[in-house]
Protein backbone atom coordinates (compact mmCIF):
# COMPACT_ATOMS: atom_id res chain seq x y z
CA UNK A 1 0.00 0.00 0.00
CA UNK A 2 2.50 2.73 0.91
CA UNK A 3 4.99 3.08 -1.91
CA UNK A 4 8.68 3.28 -1.01
CA UNK A 5 8.58 6.93 -1.95
CA UNK A 6 11.02 9.05 0.04
CA UNK A 7 10.99 12.70 -1.02
CA UNK A 8 13.08 15.54 0.31
CA UNK A 9 11.03 17.74 2.56
CA UNK A 10 10.75 20.64 0.10
CA UNK A 11 9.58 18.51 -2.80
CA UNK A 12 7.21 16.64 -0.51
CA UNK A 13 5.45 19.92 0.18
CA UNK A 14 5.38 20.87 -3.49
CA UNK A 15 3.67 17.62 -4.32
CA UNK A 16 1.35 17.54 -1.32
CA UNK A 17 0.14 21.08 -1.92
CA UNK A 18 0.47 21.18 -5.69
CA UNK A 19 -3.21 20.43 -6.26
CA UNK A 20 -4.37 23.19 -3.93
CA UNK A 21 -3.63 26.87 -3.77
CA UNK A 22 -4.80 26.86 -0.17
CA UNK A 23 -1.33 27.24 1.41
CA UNK A 24 0.98 29.72 -0.36
CA UNK A 25 4.50 28.47 -0.81
CA UNK A 26 6.19 31.58 0.66
CA UNK A 27 4.52 30.87 4.00
CA UNK A 28 6.20 27.47 4.04
CA UNK A 29 9.54 28.86 2.96
CA UNK A 30 9.71 31.17 5.97
CA UNK A 31 8.13 28.81 8.51
CA UNK A 32 10.03 28.50 11.77
CA UNK A 33 11.30 25.05 12.74
CA UNK A 34 8.86 23.19 14.97
CA UNK A 35 9.69 22.96 18.66
CA UNK A 36 7.85 22.49 21.91
CA UNK A 37 8.09 26.23 22.56
CA UNK A 38 6.13 26.86 19.33
CA UNK A 39 2.98 25.66 21.08
CA UNK A 40 0.85 27.16 23.85
CA UNK A 41 1.76 26.84 27.52
CA UNK A 42 0.81 23.38 28.79
CA UNK A 43 0.37 21.84 25.34
CA UNK A 44 0.66 18.04 25.60
CA UNK A 45 2.49 15.75 23.18
CA UNK A 46 1.89 12.02 23.40
CA UNK A 47 1.42 8.76 21.56
CA UNK A 48 -1.67 6.58 21.32
CA UNK A 49 -2.56 2.89 21.15
CA UNK A 50 -5.42 0.53 21.90
CA UNK A 51 -5.58 -2.46 24.22
CA UNK A 52 -6.49 -4.97 21.53
CA UNK A 53 -3.70 -3.87 19.23
CA UNK A 54 -0.82 -3.94 21.70
CA UNK A 55 -1.56 -5.87 24.88
CA UNK A 56 -1.64 -9.48 23.74
CA UNK A 57 -2.71 -12.00 26.39
CA UNK A 58 -5.98 -12.05 24.51
CA UNK A 59 -7.63 -14.92 26.38
CA UNK A 60 -5.32 -15.13 29.38
CA UNK A 61 -5.08 -13.70 32.90
CA UNK A 62 -8.87 -13.91 33.18
CA UNK A 63 -9.74 -11.77 30.14
CA UNK A 64 -12.93 -12.78 28.38
CA UNK A 65 -13.25 -12.81 24.57
CA UNK A 66 -14.30 -9.68 22.71
CA UNK A 67 -15.96 -9.44 19.31
CA UNK A 68 -12.58 -9.05 17.60
CA UNK A 69 -11.34 -12.35 19.07
CA UNK A 70 -14.29 -13.97 17.31
CA UNK A 71 -13.89 -11.95 14.11
CA UNK A 72 -10.19 -12.73 13.58
CA UNK A 73 -10.89 -16.48 13.71
CA UNK A 74 -12.97 -16.35 10.52
CA UNK A 75 -10.61 -17.25 7.65
CA UNK A 76 -10.03 -14.38 5.26
CA UNK A 77 -11.15 -11.59 7.60
CA UNK A 78 -7.60 -10.54 8.49
CA UNK A 79 -4.55 -10.33 6.23
CA UNK A 80 -2.56 -13.51 6.67
CA UNK A 81 -5.26 -14.77 9.07
CA UNK A 82 -3.31 -12.98 11.80
CA UNK A 83 -4.56 -12.63 15.37
CA UNK A 84 -3.84 -10.31 18.30
CA UNK A 85 -3.25 -13.17 20.73
CA UNK A 86 0.29 -11.90 21.32
CA UNK A 87 0.71 -8.83 19.11
CA UNK A 88 3.53 -6.77 20.74
CA UNK A 89 2.92 -8.11 24.27
CA UNK A 90 2.65 -4.76 26.02
CA UNK A 91 0.91 -6.63 28.85
CA UNK A 92 4.37 -7.81 29.91
CA UNK A 93 6.53 -5.15 28.25
CA UNK A 94 4.70 -2.00 29.37
CA UNK A 95 7.69 -0.73 31.36
CA UNK A 96 9.92 -0.93 28.29
CA UNK A 97 7.34 0.93 26.22
CA UNK A 98 6.79 3.65 28.81
CA UNK A 99 10.56 4.05 29.08
CA UNK A 100 10.71 4.61 25.31
CA UNK A 101 8.05 7.32 25.61
CA UNK A 102 10.10 9.02 28.29
CA UNK A 103 13.33 8.79 26.28
CA UNK A 104 11.59 10.33 23.29
CA UNK A 105 10.37 13.24 25.46
CA UNK A 106 6.66 12.52 25.18
CA UNK A 107 4.37 13.81 27.92
CA UNK A 108 1.46 11.41 27.76
CA UNK A 109 0.14 8.04 26.63
CA UNK A 110 -3.38 7.53 25.33
CA UNK A 111 -4.17 3.89 26.06
CA UNK A 112 -7.45 1.98 26.16
CA UNK A 113 -8.92 -0.28 28.80
CA UNK A 114 -10.16 -3.66 27.59
CA UNK A 115 -13.76 -4.03 28.80
CA UNK A 116 -13.56 -7.82 28.77
CA UNK A 117 -10.29 -7.78 30.73
CA UNK A 118 -12.18 -6.05 33.56
CA UNK A 119 -15.57 -7.76 33.11
CA UNK A 120 -15.01 -11.02 31.17
CA UNK A 121 -18.74 -11.34 30.50
CA UNK A 122 -19.34 -7.62 30.11
CA UNK A 123 -21.12 -7.34 33.46
CA UNK A 124 -21.08 -9.06 36.82
CA UNK A 125 -17.92 -10.67 38.14
CA UNK A 126 -14.75 -8.56 38.10
CA UNK A 127 -11.45 -9.96 36.82
CA UNK A 128 -9.13 -8.44 39.39
CA UNK A 129 -6.02 -9.54 37.51
CA UNK A 130 -7.10 -7.14 34.77
CA UNK A 131 -7.60 -4.35 37.28
CA UNK A 132 -4.14 -4.99 38.71
CA UNK A 133 -2.60 -4.83 35.23
CA UNK A 134 -4.02 -1.37 34.55
CA UNK A 135 -2.96 -0.26 38.02
CA UNK A 136 0.59 -1.36 37.25
CA UNK A 137 0.55 0.42 33.89
CA UNK A 138 -0.87 3.66 35.29
CA UNK A 139 1.42 3.69 38.28
CA UNK A 140 4.52 3.13 36.17
CA UNK A 141 3.50 5.85 33.74
CA UNK A 142 3.16 8.31 36.60
CA UNK A 143 6.48 7.19 38.07
CA UNK A 144 8.16 7.97 34.73
CA UNK A 145 6.39 11.29 34.29
CA UNK A 146 4.01 10.11 31.55
CA UNK A 147 0.44 11.38 31.99
CA UNK A 148 -2.25 8.72 31.43
CA UNK A 149 -5.10 9.47 29.02
CA UNK A 150 -7.52 6.56 29.35
CA UNK A 151 -9.96 5.54 26.64
CA UNK A 152 -12.76 3.21 27.75
CA UNK A 153 -13.67 1.63 24.41
CA UNK A 154 -11.65 0.96 21.27
CA UNK A 155 -13.76 -1.42 19.14
CA UNK A 156 -13.56 -4.33 21.64
CA UNK A 157 -17.08 -5.16 22.88
CA UNK A 158 -17.23 -8.23 25.17
CA UNK A 159 -18.43 -11.16 23.08
CA UNK A 160 -20.79 -12.18 25.89
CA UNK A 161 -22.89 -9.05 25.34
CA UNK A 162 -22.95 -9.61 21.59
CA UNK A 163 -24.18 -13.15 22.21
CA UNK A 164 -26.74 -12.11 24.82
CA UNK A 165 -28.52 -9.24 23.05
CA UNK A 166 -26.49 -8.24 19.95
CA UNK A 167 -24.48 -5.69 21.89
CA UNK A 168 -24.78 -2.17 20.48
CA UNK A 169 -28.05 -3.01 18.74
CA UNK A 170 -29.83 -3.27 22.09
CA UNK A 171 -30.74 -0.40 24.43
CA UNK A 172 -29.57 -2.68 27.26
CA UNK A 173 -26.00 -1.87 26.31
CA UNK A 174 -26.29 1.70 27.65
CA UNK A 175 -26.55 0.64 31.28
CA UNK A 176 -23.92 -2.09 30.88
CA UNK A 177 -21.43 0.38 29.42
CA UNK A 178 -22.18 3.03 32.05
CA UNK A 179 -21.56 0.46 34.79
CA UNK A 180 -18.22 -0.51 33.24
CA UNK A 181 -17.23 3.14 32.95
CA UNK A 182 -18.33 3.80 36.52
CA UNK A 183 -16.12 0.97 37.78
CA UNK A 184 -13.11 2.33 35.91
CA UNK A 185 -13.68 5.83 37.29
CA UNK A 186 -13.80 4.35 40.79
CA UNK A 187 -10.72 2.15 40.36
CA UNK A 188 -8.42 4.44 38.39
CA UNK A 189 -9.80 7.97 38.65
CA UNK A 190 -7.63 8.90 41.63
CA UNK A 191 -4.70 8.86 39.18
CA UNK A 192 -6.29 9.17 35.72
CA UNK A 193 -7.48 12.74 35.16
CA UNK A 194 -8.15 12.54 31.43
CA UNK A 195 -10.85 10.22 30.10
CA UNK A 196 -12.40 9.34 26.75
CA UNK A 197 -15.56 7.25 26.44
CA UNK A 198 -15.17 5.95 22.88
CA UNK A 199 -12.62 5.92 20.11
CA UNK A 200 -14.13 6.55 16.68
CA UNK A 201 -17.74 5.52 17.30
CA UNK A 202 -18.45 6.27 13.63
CA UNK A 203 -16.05 3.48 12.65
CA UNK A 204 -17.77 1.12 15.08
CA UNK A 205 -21.16 1.82 13.47
CA UNK A 206 -20.09 2.11 9.83
CA UNK A 207 -17.49 -0.62 9.46
CA UNK A 208 -19.12 -3.00 11.90
CA UNK A 209 -22.71 -2.65 10.66
CA UNK A 210 -22.75 -0.96 7.23
CA UNK A 211 -20.11 -2.83 5.22
CA UNK A 212 -19.22 -5.54 7.75
CA UNK A 213 -15.46 -5.14 7.36
CA UNK A 214 -14.94 -4.78 11.13
CA UNK A 215 -16.27 -6.85 13.99
CA UNK A 216 -18.99 -7.97 14.45
CA UNK A 217 -19.18 -8.12 10.65
CA UNK A 218 -22.84 -7.28 10.20
CA UNK A 219 -24.37 -5.80 7.02
CA UNK A 220 -26.98 -6.48 4.42
CA UNK A 221 -26.09 -9.88 2.89
CA UNK A 222 -23.31 -10.49 5.42
CA UNK A 223 -23.08 -14.02 6.80
CA UNK A 224 -23.47 -12.61 10.33
CA UNK A 225 -26.75 -10.96 9.33
CA UNK A 226 -27.62 -7.30 9.47
CA UNK A 227 -29.31 -4.40 7.70
CA UNK A 228 -27.02 -1.69 6.37
CA UNK A 229 -29.91 0.78 5.99
CA UNK A 230 -30.94 0.73 9.66
CA UNK A 231 -28.42 -0.94 11.98
CA UNK A 232 -25.61 1.65 11.70
CA UNK A 233 -28.01 4.34 12.91
CA UNK A 234 -29.31 2.23 15.80
CA UNK A 235 -25.76 1.40 16.88
CA UNK A 236 -24.65 5.03 16.66
CA UNK A 237 -27.64 6.12 18.72
CA UNK A 238 -26.79 3.67 21.48
CA UNK A 239 -23.13 4.67 21.36
CA UNK A 240 -24.10 8.33 21.87
CA UNK A 241 -26.44 7.45 24.73
CA UNK A 242 -23.78 5.23 26.30
CA UNK A 243 -21.25 8.04 26.06
CA UNK A 244 -23.63 10.50 27.66
CA UNK A 245 -24.65 8.06 30.40
CA UNK A 246 -21.00 7.48 31.31
CA UNK A 247 -20.29 11.22 31.37
CA UNK A 248 -23.34 11.72 33.60
CA UNK A 249 -21.98 9.13 36.06
CA UNK A 250 -18.58 10.76 36.05
CA UNK A 251 -19.91 14.24 36.62
CA UNK A 252 -22.36 13.23 39.33
CA UNK A 253 -20.16 10.83 41.28
CA UNK A 254 -16.49 11.48 40.61
CA UNK A 255 -15.52 14.68 38.82
CA UNK A 256 -15.83 17.05 41.75
CA UNK A 257 -13.35 15.21 43.96
CA UNK A 258 -11.21 13.51 41.30
CA UNK A 259 -10.91 16.78 39.36
CA UNK A 260 -10.58 15.14 35.95
CA UNK A 261 -12.06 15.76 32.52
CA UNK A 262 -13.89 13.56 30.04
CA UNK A 263 -14.64 13.58 26.32
CA UNK A 264 -15.03 11.42 23.22
CA UNK A 265 -12.74 10.64 20.27
CA UNK A 266 -14.12 11.28 16.76
CA UNK A 267 -12.39 10.44 13.50
CA UNK A 268 -12.54 13.18 10.89
CA UNK A 269 -11.49 12.88 7.28
CA UNK A 270 -11.50 16.30 5.66
CA UNK A 271 -13.87 16.38 2.67
CA UNK A 272 -12.99 18.96 0.03
CA UNK A 273 -15.40 19.75 -2.85
CA UNK A 274 -14.03 18.35 -6.11
CA UNK A 275 -15.14 21.49 -7.97
CA UNK A 276 -16.49 24.89 -7.02
CA UNK A 277 -19.98 23.89 -8.10
CA UNK A 278 -22.81 24.25 -5.60
CA UNK A 279 -23.57 20.55 -5.96
CA UNK A 280 -20.06 19.49 -5.00
CA UNK A 281 -19.92 21.96 -2.12
CA UNK A 282 -23.17 20.54 -0.80
CA UNK A 283 -21.84 16.99 -1.30
CA UNK A 284 -18.74 17.78 0.76
CA UNK A 285 -20.90 19.25 3.52
CA UNK A 286 -23.15 16.18 3.53
CA UNK A 287 -20.06 14.03 3.93
CA UNK A 288 -18.94 16.11 6.93
CA UNK A 289 -22.42 15.85 8.45
CA UNK A 290 -22.61 12.09 7.98
CA UNK A 291 -19.06 11.71 9.31
CA UNK A 292 -18.18 13.89 12.29
CA UNK A 293 -21.58 15.56 12.52
CA UNK A 294 -23.25 12.22 13.20
CA UNK A 295 -21.75 12.26 16.70
CA UNK A 296 -20.54 15.76 17.45
CA UNK A 297 -23.74 17.52 16.37
CA UNK A 298 -25.94 15.78 18.99
CA UNK A 299 -23.29 16.34 21.66
CA UNK A 300 -23.02 20.08 20.91
CA UNK A 301 -26.52 20.92 19.68
CA UNK A 302 -28.74 18.11 20.96
CA UNK A 303 -29.84 16.76 17.58
CA UNK A 304 -28.54 15.04 14.47
CA UNK A 305 -27.52 17.26 11.53
CA UNK A 306 -30.47 18.50 9.48
CA UNK A 307 -29.10 16.83 6.34
CA UNK A 308 -29.19 13.45 8.11
CA UNK A 309 -32.70 14.06 9.39
CA UNK A 310 -33.90 14.96 5.88
CA UNK A 311 -32.25 12.00 4.13
CA UNK A 312 -32.50 9.20 6.71
CA UNK A 313 -35.98 10.21 7.93
CA UNK A 314 -37.71 7.55 10.03
CA UNK A 315 -34.64 5.28 9.97
CA UNK A 316 -32.82 7.80 12.16
CA UNK A 317 -33.61 7.20 15.86
CA UNK A 318 -34.97 10.08 17.91
CA UNK A 319 -33.71 11.40 21.23
CA UNK A 320 -36.27 11.89 23.97
CA UNK A 321 -36.34 15.22 25.79
CA UNK A 322 -34.56 13.62 28.75
CA UNK A 323 -31.94 12.09 26.46
CA UNK A 324 -31.28 15.43 24.78
CA UNK A 325 -30.60 16.94 28.21
CA UNK A 326 -28.14 14.15 28.96
CA UNK A 327 -26.41 14.18 25.56
CA UNK A 328 -26.12 17.91 24.92
CA UNK A 329 -22.93 19.30 26.42
CA UNK A 330 -21.58 15.89 27.44
CA UNK A 331 -17.91 16.70 26.79
CA UNK A 332 -15.19 18.69 28.51
CA UNK A 333 -13.09 18.29 25.36
CA UNK A 334 -13.28 16.42 22.08
CA UNK A 335 -10.60 14.22 20.58
CA UNK A 336 -10.15 14.53 16.81
CA UNK A 337 -8.36 11.76 14.91
CA UNK A 338 -7.15 13.23 11.61
CA UNK A 339 -5.11 11.38 8.99
CA UNK A 340 -6.25 12.17 5.48
CA UNK A 341 -8.52 14.09 3.10
CA UNK A 342 -10.59 13.29 0.00
CA UNK A 343 -12.38 15.17 -2.75
CA UNK A 344 -16.15 14.77 -2.83
CA UNK A 345 -18.55 15.21 -5.70
CA UNK A 346 -22.29 15.06 -5.89
CA UNK A 347 -23.92 11.83 -6.95
CA UNK A 348 -26.78 13.05 -9.16
CA UNK A 349 -28.47 9.67 -9.46
CA UNK A 350 -29.01 7.30 -6.58
CA UNK A 351 -31.47 4.70 -5.45
CA UNK A 352 -34.72 6.03 -4.01
CA UNK A 353 -34.86 2.90 -1.85
CA UNK A 354 -32.56 3.23 1.20
CA UNK A 355 -29.85 0.59 1.02
CA UNK A 356 -27.06 1.66 3.40
CA UNK A 357 -25.55 4.38 5.55
CA UNK A 358 -22.81 4.98 2.97
CA UNK A 359 -25.35 5.30 0.13
CA UNK A 360 -27.27 7.87 2.17
CA UNK A 361 -24.41 10.32 1.68
CA UNK A 362 -25.38 10.73 -2.02
CA UNK A 363 -21.77 11.48 -2.85
CA UNK A 364 -18.85 10.05 -4.76
CA UNK A 365 -15.25 9.95 -3.57
CA UNK A 366 -12.44 11.30 -5.74
CA UNK A 367 -8.73 11.08 -5.07
CA UNK A 368 -7.43 13.35 -7.80
CA UNK A 369 -8.43 16.58 -9.48
CA UNK A 370 -7.76 16.91 -13.21
CA UNK A 371 -5.35 14.00 -12.96
CA UNK A 372 -3.39 15.45 -10.03
CA UNK A 373 -3.61 13.25 -6.91
CA UNK A 374 -4.85 14.91 -3.75
CA UNK A 375 -1.56 13.76 -2.22
CA UNK A 376 0.90 10.86 -2.15
CA UNK A 377 -0.54 7.64 -0.79
CA UNK A 378 0.81 5.90 2.28
CA UNK A 379 0.66 2.10 2.51
CA UNK A 380 -3.03 1.92 3.46
CA UNK A 381 -5.37 2.38 0.52
CA UNK A 382 -7.42 4.96 2.41
CA UNK A 383 -4.51 7.12 3.57
CA UNK A 384 -3.47 9.96 1.29
CA UNK A 385 -0.94 12.46 2.64
CA UNK A 386 -2.74 15.81 2.61
CA UNK A 387 -1.31 18.18 5.24
CA UNK A 388 -3.63 21.09 4.43
CA UNK A 389 -6.57 18.88 5.41
CA UNK A 390 -5.39 19.06 9.02
CA UNK A 391 -5.79 22.83 9.08
CA UNK A 392 -9.20 22.69 7.43
CA UNK A 393 -10.51 19.90 9.69
CA UNK A 394 -9.46 21.60 12.92
CA UNK A 395 -10.72 24.97 11.72
CA UNK A 396 -14.05 23.42 10.72
CA UNK A 397 -14.54 22.01 14.24
CA UNK A 398 -13.68 25.44 15.65
CA UNK A 399 -16.14 27.28 13.43
CA UNK A 400 -18.97 24.74 13.35
CA UNK A 401 -19.03 23.59 16.96
CA UNK A 402 -18.24 26.71 18.96
CA UNK A 403 -14.47 26.25 19.25
CA UNK A 404 -14.52 23.41 21.78
CA UNK A 405 -11.35 22.32 23.55
CA UNK A 406 -9.74 19.84 21.14
CA UNK A 407 -7.13 17.15 21.56
CA UNK A 408 -5.66 16.07 18.22
CA UNK A 409 -5.83 12.49 19.41
CA UNK A 410 -4.49 10.48 16.44
CA UNK A 411 -2.33 11.33 13.46
CA UNK A 412 0.15 9.20 11.55
CA UNK A 413 0.92 7.12 8.47
CA UNK A 414 1.95 3.57 7.72
CA UNK A 415 4.66 1.65 5.89
CA UNK A 416 4.29 -1.86 4.47
CA UNK A 417 4.53 -4.61 7.03
CA UNK A 418 7.32 -6.41 5.16
CA UNK A 419 9.90 -3.64 5.52
CA UNK A 420 13.02 -4.95 7.25
CA UNK A 421 15.90 -3.66 9.30
CA UNK A 422 17.84 -1.48 9.01
CA UNK A 423 16.00 0.24 6.14
CA UNK A 424 12.71 0.35 8.07
CA UNK A 425 14.27 2.75 10.56
CA UNK A 426 14.94 5.35 7.89
CA UNK A 427 11.30 6.43 7.64
CA UNK A 428 11.88 9.79 5.97
CA UNK A 429 8.37 9.96 4.55
CA UNK A 430 6.89 9.56 8.02
CA UNK A 431 9.15 12.31 9.39
CA UNK A 432 7.97 14.62 6.60
CA UNK A 433 4.36 13.61 7.25
CA UNK A 434 4.61 14.62 10.90
CA UNK A 435 6.45 17.85 10.12
CA UNK A 436 3.86 18.94 7.59
CA UNK A 437 0.75 17.91 9.55
CA UNK A 438 1.94 19.39 12.86
CA UNK A 439 2.87 22.60 11.02
CA UNK A 440 -0.72 22.83 9.75
CA UNK A 441 -2.05 22.08 13.25
CA UNK A 442 0.04 24.93 14.63
CA UNK A 443 -1.38 27.28 11.98
CA UNK A 444 -4.89 26.35 13.09
CA UNK A 445 -3.92 27.05 16.70
CA UNK A 446 -2.36 30.38 15.72
CA UNK A 447 -5.65 31.22 14.01
CA UNK A 448 -7.62 30.62 17.18
CA UNK A 449 -8.40 26.89 17.39
CA UNK A 450 -8.50 25.77 21.03
CA UNK A 451 -6.22 22.73 20.78
CA UNK A 452 -4.56 21.44 23.98
CA UNK A 453 -2.63 18.39 22.79
CA UNK A 454 -1.36 16.16 20.00
CA UNK A 455 -0.99 12.37 19.99
CA UNK A 456 0.93 10.47 17.32
CA UNK A 457 -0.41 7.11 16.14
CA UNK A 458 1.33 5.06 17.18
CA UNK A 459 4.29 4.42 19.43
CA UNK A 460 4.79 0.85 18.18
CA UNK A 461 4.12 -1.18 15.09
CA UNK A 462 1.26 -3.48 16.10
CA UNK A 463 -1.83 -5.43 15.04
CA UNK A 464 -3.58 -3.17 12.53
CA UNK A 465 -7.13 -4.60 12.48
CA UNK A 466 -8.05 -5.90 8.99
CA UNK A 467 -4.46 -5.45 7.82
CA UNK A 468 -3.02 -7.59 10.59
CA UNK A 469 0.75 -7.16 10.54
CA UNK A 470 0.96 -6.00 6.92
CA UNK A 471 0.87 -2.34 8.00
CA UNK A 472 3.30 -0.49 10.30
CA UNK A 473 2.24 2.82 11.85
CA UNK A 474 4.81 2.85 14.63
CA UNK A 475 7.47 5.36 15.56
CA UNK A 476 9.19 2.24 16.86
CA UNK A 477 9.85 -0.82 14.70
CA UNK A 478 8.88 -4.14 16.27
CA UNK A 479 10.53 -7.39 15.17
CA UNK A 480 7.51 -9.65 15.48
CA UNK A 481 9.66 -12.78 15.85
CA UNK A 482 11.53 -11.46 18.90
CA UNK A 483 9.30 -8.52 19.93
CA UNK A 484 12.41 -6.37 20.22
CA UNK A 485 11.77 -2.63 19.79
CA UNK A 486 13.88 -0.37 17.51
CA UNK A 487 13.11 3.38 17.43
CA UNK A 488 12.82 4.76 13.90
CA UNK A 489 14.10 8.10 12.70
CA UNK A 490 10.62 9.52 13.27
CA UNK A 491 10.90 8.71 16.98
CA UNK A 492 14.20 10.57 17.16
CA UNK A 493 12.65 13.47 15.25
CA UNK A 494 10.04 13.78 18.00
CA UNK A 495 12.76 13.47 20.67
CA UNK A 496 14.62 16.41 19.17
CA UNK A 497 11.48 18.45 18.56
CA UNK A 498 10.35 17.89 22.16
CA UNK A 499 13.75 18.05 23.81
CA UNK A 500 13.57 18.56 27.53
CA UNK A 501 15.18 21.95 27.64
CA UNK A 502 12.24 23.26 25.61
CA UNK A 503 9.75 22.16 28.25
CA UNK A 504 7.87 24.79 30.18
CA UNK A 505 7.31 23.53 33.69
Amino acid sequence: MMRSLVLPFFFFFLFAFGCSAYIPQPALKHARPLSRSSFPEGFVFGTAASAYQVEGMALKEGRGPCIWDTFVKIPGNIAGNATADVTVDEYHRYKEDVDIMKKMNFDAYRFSISWSRIFPKGTGKVNWRGVFYYNRLINYMLKQGITPYANLYHYDLPQALQDEYLGWLSPKIVEAYANFADFCFKMFGDRVKNWFTFNEPRVVAALGYDDGTHAPGRCTNCSAGGNSATEPYIVAHHLILSHAAAVKRYREKYQAHQKGKIGILCDFVWYEPLTDSIRDQEAAQRARDFHIGWFLHPIIYGEYPKTMQEIVKERLPKFTREEVEMVKGSIDYVGINQYTSYYMEDQPTYSQTPVSYSADWHTQFAYDRDGVPIGPRAHSEWLYIVPWGMYKAVTYVKETYGNPTVILAENGMDQPGNVTLPGALRDTQRVNYYKSYITELKKAIDDGANVMGYFAWSLLDNFEWKLGYTSRFGLVYVDYSTLKRYPKNSAYWFRNMLKLRERRN
